[in-house]
């Protein structure tokens, strides 16, 4: 069977409805992170409570991504497109008006679901458009993410001076923006559904083991944001079940090569997306001497910025990038660089911050993009669910795990260098512990910290900037373990011949799986 979408041209004008769809989604990430100091200030948030709200902006996102991809080629991609619209309208009223973290928390978790079903609807659709091309044009949509993160950190510096109620009513432009563009589309018939290729096929791509992975991080998701103590027994109870239910459905265990790109995704999406959401808060005490708050602030916000443009060049002209390396090795090579990149804004301070972020920018640009790319090609009868399973996957590790781990880690980290070095201020400003998935984090009291005199505030500061900049370190040994298993896949690829995308109503050639 056909696919009535390749019959003809593609759709440019619903590709670009696509992109600017994923803009609008990252405009707000770009906000939030650009924000975060006026938040912790306004709603007195501890480090941990930040990487909660971080976390918040990541794991619905996931869960929408899951449940949009098991019935999307039923409802239509247009259904989920109309649903996207009208969440970010509601959350975005919501958190405007949040007066408190727990107000601020529920909206973030709103805006993340309609985050979501726009990754849900985009990816397939791009991919349903591009059948020869899933790698450049996943690479090009995706483009939009880093160039909405730029737009949305450039509108908090222009409107500096403003409350950070009024930064996040910004995101209303490029909300009405893309729902006048999506509304008008028609939409494609998914390249699964096209091909003939059942229901219970595509689920066997995921199979037991791959909905064991994607349920037990769901379920840690929905216990943290119903505020339940659950043990990992539990988690892990659930997780089996689902996968013996998958199990017994598909008869299969799944794609091993699908699995393997499932392992390395959360690490992935906390090495990207997790130190974005830091990255203005990481730098700002570590810029050039003899600035002011007001200019730090600023120069950590420019250096944001320009990484997301750098970001967005390289994803526009993927195309030869893609064909001299092929997706995996591409992601061997951008692996590499982004360790390199973490290690050296780890000791980068003052202007040379601009150096070592453009490493790391150059090294994470195609890793996301460059993934879904992978996904695309290796597994087309695994259609939506496969596609957006991943990105499930990496949202959740980082929403669970990646992100209040970074803020848990900062916490520590602080709490040792004040402890050690600084007893006496330490003493001035320590608030009481917070609860986390990691156990009690400490904190500082914010009133308290407020209250320091000129010298007291400039040693605390002193000792913020040696702290955040560590963490840069710490989270490399993400990127570092992705960096052997994707060595791995490139051996695999080797020694079948070379890399080849694989054609659906060409299963001969499709890796068996398990």
């Amino acid at each position: 069977m056909t696919n009535p979408s390749t019959a003809t041209r593609p759709d440019m004008r619903l590709f670009w409805a696509c992109f600017v769809a994923l803009v609008a989604t990252s405009f707000v990430f770009g906000v939030r992170a650009n924000t975060m100091g006026q938040l912790q200030e306004s709603l007195s948030l501890s480090e941990a409570q930040k990487g909660n709200i971080n976390g918040a902006g990541m794991w619905p996102f996931a869960l929408s991504i899951i449940f949009f991809s098991l019935i999307i080629d039923r409802i239509g991609y247009k259904v989920a497109a109309v649903f996207a619209i009208l969440c970010h309208t509601v959350s975005l009223l919501l958190t405007v008006r949040a007066t408190s973290y727990d107000s601020f928390y529920w909206a973030t978790l709103l805006i993340a679901v309609a985050n979501g079903t726009v990754e849900g609807f985009v990816n397939p659709v791009v991919a349903t458009l591009f059948p020869k091309e899933k790698a450049k044009w996943l690479n090009i949509l995706h483009a939009g993410w880093p160039a909405g993160l730029a737009l949305g950190a450039g509108a908090t510096a222009i409107f500096s001076g403003q409350t950070w109620q009024f930064k996040y009513g910004l995101c209303f432009i490029p909300l009405v923006i893309y729902a006048f563009l999506t509304l008008p589309r028609a939409f494609p018939v998914n390249e699964r559904v096209a091909a003939g290729v059942s229901y219970r096929d595509m689920l066997k791509e995921v199979g037991a083991v791959g909905f064991f992975i994607l349920s037990g991080l769901t379920a840690a998701a929905v216990f943290q944001m119903l505020k339940l103590e659950a043990s990992v027994g539990v988690i892990l109870a659930i997780a089996s079940v689902v996968a013996v239910l998958v199990g017994l459905y598909t008869r299969s265990l799944g794609n091993w090569l699908f699995i393997f790109v499932l392992i390395t995704i959360g690490p992935l999406a906390t090495t990207e997306l997790g130190t974005d959401g830091w990255m203005p808060e990481l730098l700002k005490l570590s810029g050039p001497a003899g600035f002011t708050a007001a200019q730090a602030g600023l120069f950590a916000t420019c250096v944001f910025i320009y990484t997301s443009l750098v970001m967005t060049a390289l994803r526009f002209y993927a195309g030869p990038v893609v064909h001299r390396f092929s997706p995996i090795g591409l992601l061997v090579v951008g692996t590499a660089v982004a360790i390199v990149g973490l290690l050296f804004l780890s000791k980068a301070t003052g202007y040379v911050i601009i150096a070592a972020a453009t490493v790391y920018a150059l090294g994470k640009a195609f890793l996301w993009s460059t993934t879904l790319g992978l996904v695309s090609e290796q597994f087309p009868k695994g259609g939506a669910l496969t596609l957006n399973g991943v990105s499930a996957v990496g949202v959740l590790f980082l929403g669970v795990l990646g992100s209040p781990w970074i803020g848990f880690q900062q916490d520590q980290d602080m709490q040792k260098v004040l402890a050690q070095h600084h007893t006496a201020l330490h003493q001035r400003v320590v608030g009481e512990p917070k609860d986390t998935l990691f156990g009690k984090a400490p904190s500082l009291d914010q009133v308290k910290v407020d209250s320091l005199d000129e010298p007291a505030k400039q040693e605390l500061q002193a000792a913020q900037a040696s702290s955040k900049r560590s963490m840069f370190a710490v989270i490399a040994i993400l990127p570092a373990f992705m960096l052997v298993c994707y060595l791995g896949m490139f051996l695999y690829f080797k020694a079948k011949g070379g890399y080849k995308p694989i054609a659906l109503g060409h299963s001969e050639e499709a890796d068996p799986g398990f």
